[in-house]
């Protein structure tokens, strides 16, 4: 069997998306090395151990191991404190892969996830001579212009440049879609050649349509009205405040509308935003039409996505959008900012819409728009299901099954 070391530092595949550093790219490593698994290749996820009582390797699945890796104390850091850890966890991941390619089938190539893993699997490159692939997930530069006081205290060293000299050495950087793909050659100077797009996936044995009144009896919601969702990690790039001054936008005649925010905090900002949330709905009058659900374990989303009549992505930034691809698949047309990756996922009028602004009334137009119009609304649906059914877990895996057949017969990248 061929053997990917995969290196996600700082959150474990296993642990809840939706809280702390937990989001989309847990879905990410976890369904993608799932996938590779199934084709035949090795994977094995290193991340970095949290608490005193984890397993040093558990077995997710046949071809599919995460090794915890003693690094910093035994407790959750703040992500500010995770650079101080990445010296002793670059060693750990070494002796571990070496020692483990003595044993057995040895390692072919590194796949490294943000930025803190990517300085990793560039020190670890060069001490085995594997080709590296990077996938970032964010991008400091971008973040920037879309929220620069949420890196300033996010990441108060020089986290860009970390990312352009891993960016320059590695084999090959993914991106999620071309908007990412172009961010990195511009804002970067990456060599376009060495940039591939593999967009993630979604998994539809979980993610489909379904009968709406039926997922709001299963959840314990109202059966009248229209009901809003909002999926993701509360913190002030993501926008959860946006969709709740959307709502109070959208009082009127009829059944009410209501919000289900499914998340927790996370971030140097997380605990305030989401205490902020509750302060927010008080003041804009809208407290009894909002519900505010803790993370829920990622196959359990899609009855809240089923339920909704839309879902609402207000990010600031976002390299893919995984929570508005995962709505698209059930069926619930998405309300999305132009942004990043969005404007690729979401076709404007036809599965969804994109909004130019981060005003909430422009969000409350495009739900009436929705509501007011069910036919359209329905045919967005359709359409939505039927573009959503073009990503897929197993693609995506034989797209970077290609790119690791390529990089093993070549000649790797030296840093200049």
């Amino acid at each position: 069997m061929r053997r990917l070391a995969v290196l996600s530092l700082h959150t474990s595949p296993l642990a809840q998306p939706g809280t702390g550093d937990g989001g989309g790219m847990n879905v990410y490593v976890r369904e993608l090395a799932a996938a590779l698994a199934r084709t035949g290749v090795g994977c094995d996820v290193f991340t970095r151990a949290w608490a005193p009582d984890l397993a040093p390797r558990v077995e997710v699945e046949p071809g599919l191991s995460v090794h915890h890796v003693p690094a910093g104390p035994m407790a959750t850091l703040p992500r500010a404190a995770l650079p101080g850890v990445v010296g002793e966890f670059t060693e750990r991941v070494h002796a571990l892969m070496a020692g483990a390619s003595e044993g057995g089938a040895p390692f072919e190539a590194i796949h490294a996830n943000y930025w803190l893993s990517g300085l990793a699997g560039h020190a670890i490159k060069h001490e085995l001579d594997l080709p590296l692939v990077c996938t970032f997930h964010t991008l400091d530069r971008v973040k920037a212009e879309a929220g620069p006081e949420e890196v300033e205290a996010d990441m108060p060293h020089r986290r860009a440049e970390a990312e352009a000299s891993v960016i320059e050495c590695s084999d090959t950087v993914l991106a999620s879609c071309s908007v990412e793909a172009e961010q990195i050659a511009e804002l970067y100077h990456a060599d376009p050649a060495r940039i591939a797009v593999v967009p993630p996936g979604v998994d539809h044995a979980f993610f489909g349509p379904g009968h709406r009144p039926q997922a709001r009896r299963a959840l314990a919601l109202p059966p009248e009205g229209t009901l809003l969702l909002f999926v993701g990690r509360i913190q002030p790039l993501k926008g959860a405040d946006v969709a709740l001054r959307a709502l109070a936008e959208l009082d009127g005649p009829g059944a009410p509308y209501r919000l289900v925010v499914v998340g927790g905090p996370s971030g140097p900002r997380g605990d305030e935003a989401y205490r902020g949330l509750r302060s927010l709905a008080a003041e804009l009058g809208v407290e009894d039409r909002l519900t505010l659900v803790e993370p829920r374990p990622h196959e359990l989303l899609s009855t809240y996505y089923r339920a909704a009549d839309a879902c609402l992505v207000p990010s600031r930034s976002e390299s893919f959008g995984l929570v508005a691809l995962e709505a698209a698949a059930c069926g619930t047309p998405v309300v999305a900012s132009a942004v990043g990756g969005l404007t690729t996922l979401v076709d404007h009028g036809r599965t969804g819409l994109l909004v130019d602004s981060a005003d909430p009334s422009a969000y409350a137009a495009a739900v009436r728009r929705i509501v007011d119009e069910p036919l359209a609304a329905e045919r967005m649906s359709t359409a939505a299901v039927l573009r959503a059914r073009h990503y897929t877990w197993r693609g995506a895996a034989a797209a970077l099954g290609a790119i690791f057949d390529e990089l093993v017969v070549g000649r790797l990248v030296e840093c200049s």
